[in-house]
């Protein structure tokens, strides 16, 4: 597999950035994580932090960036995507409210019902592109384009965790209580993270979700 759509960018003396650009596209992200596993395997490379469409790779200490880079495209144009299925994890969410308050203008400017733009955002079986922003938070691909919703132009200094959020063309769930630019339409309270578990991030890369609506509000 040869694709040359890719672009490395050095990141201090250590650590070497490669990204994708282009739309959330699933069969990429898989190539990444498979890269990224990849990577890991290798004796240079120190730590990896997939991200969506792109892989950090830190570098140890006596291996020079510009002799690296090359193998990063190398090893690209060789990987096949991962295709080991995540595991599949229900959320029960209660749509609207005061918990939800964007829920009502997203539906109306869409033309829709709240009802009809619930069972929209619940339809798909999400996937798990990436972790970041925050512990636990996932970045979520498989939004319905009609619900896409480019980000607020001022944040929300507090929102909470547990909180059903759109950014954009991805959805995602606060694992913690802080400030977003993401629309609020629901809530869970379902633990993202438990920094006491063994498994602190109650999700990983791969990892399928599905929003199950127990209530919507008003």
């Amino acid at each position: 597999m040869t694709d040359t759509t890719f672009r490395i960018s050095h990141l201090g003396e250590r650590a070497l950035l490669f990204e994708v650009p282009g739309p959330m596209v699933l069969d990429v992200q898989r190539r990444i994580w498979a890269f990224a596993r990849e990577l890991d395997e290798r004796k240079e490379v120190r730590e990896t932090v997939p991200g969506v469409h792109s892989v950090l790779a830190i570098l140890h200490d006596e291996v020079a960036t510009e002799r690296f880079a090359p193998r990063l495209a190398a090893l690209w144009n060789e990987i096949e995507p991962l295709r080991e299925p995540g595991r599949l994890i229900e959320v029960p969410v209660v749509y609207g409210g005061e918990m939800g308050e964007d829920l009502g203008w997203i539906a109306s400017s869409r033309d829709l019902t709240v009802r009809e733009a619930v069972e929209i955002h619940s339809a798909p079986e999400y996937t798990v592109y990436a972790l970041g922003s925050q512990p636990g938070f996932g970045y979520l691909g498989g939004l319905d384009a009609c619900l896409a919703t480019p980000r607020r132009t001022t944040p929300r200094l507090s929102v909470v965790a547990g909180s059903i959020i759109i950014g954009g063309a991805q959805a995602g769930v606060l694992s913690r209580t802080s400030p977003s630019g993401w629309h609020i339409i629901g809530h869970t309270e379902l633990d993202f993270f438990d920094p006491a578990a063994d498994q602190p991030s109650l999700i990983a890369p791969g990892d399928r979700i599905r929003f199950r609506p127990v209530e919507v509000l008003s």
